[in-house]
């Protein structure tokens, strides 16, 4: 079952964010498998990241690669737990 998550990342610029998904980009294999749309949101404290991904499994095996790389990045923890939920039906354009 396809889920949604949303977190808020305070503190943590575009530039950052630009950098980490470059390093994640550039890591052997298809590190984003499984995820459906990404939106980044800047804020005015920091960035908002919106993900659908196709299964929770999908989106746990990112969280293991995503978060050791962004604390070897310095990048600020988030203030509080990723809100996930269960998808009851999605649609993309065009596809």
């Amino acid at each position: 079952m396809a889920v949604f998550m949303k977190v808020s990342l305070p503190g943590t610029t575009t530039e950052q964010y630009d950098a980490l998904n470059a390093e994640l980009k550039s890591m052997p294999g298809d590190t984003f498998a499984g995820c459906l749309a990404h939106v980044c949101v800047p804020t005015d404290t920091g960035i908002e990241v919106y993900d659908l991904w196709e299964s929770q499994e999908a989106m746990d095996k990112f969280g293991a690669v995503v978060m050791p790389v962004a604390e070897r990045r310095g990048l600020p923890a988030a203030s509080e737990r990723p809100t996930v939920s269960e998808v009851h039906r999605y649609w993309i354009p065009g596809s």
